[in-house]
């Protein structure tokens, strides 16, 4: 615009009020399971948490993550669905997946996912995992705003 310098992008958001961050929507209820889980626990787990992923945790600390996807990916490469089914959740989970902090604004969290091909997002607070955000998350955020 004329007589405007260039700055940050305008984020505009209704009412005037703070942006809405990953940590006023995420699920603080995690789905998880030990790196020793086979791919049947893992789906009991998702079942059981109505999730469609599970973070894989070793004493306490993010490993991975599993998410329906890999259970896709089990059973396409697999010669007989039984075999799939009692192969190591760590055989098919993404490894050191990424993460955000709860801190970061729905905006941040959509680009991350949507540009690095993502449907969850393990949340973690310094080394520890605080809770886990959906894309379904992010898309009734933005829908109620």
């Amino acid at each position: 615009m004329i007589g405007m310098e260039a700055t940050e992008p305008l984020q505009i958001h209704p009412g005037g009020g703070a942006l809405t961050t990953v940590r006023d929507i995420m699920s603080t209820e995690l789905v998880t399971v030990e790196p020793s889980a086979n791919l049947t626990e893992a789906v009991h787990a998702m079942s059981a948490g109505r999730s469609g992923s599970v973070l894989v945790l070793k004493s306490g600390s993010l490993v991975g993550i599993f998410t329906e996807r890999d259970i896709l990916r089990a059973l396409a490469h697999s010669a007989k669905a039984d075999l799939a089914r009692i192969s190591s959740v760590t055989q098919w989970m993404s490894r050191d997946p990424v993460t955000i902090g709860p801190d970061t604004t729905v905006a941040e969290a959509l680009n991350q996912m949507l540009f690095g091909g993502f449907r969850h997002l393990p949340v973690m607070d310094e080394d520890a995992v605080v809770g886990m955000v959906s894309m379904r998350d992010l898309a009734k955020s933005i829908a109620k705003e």
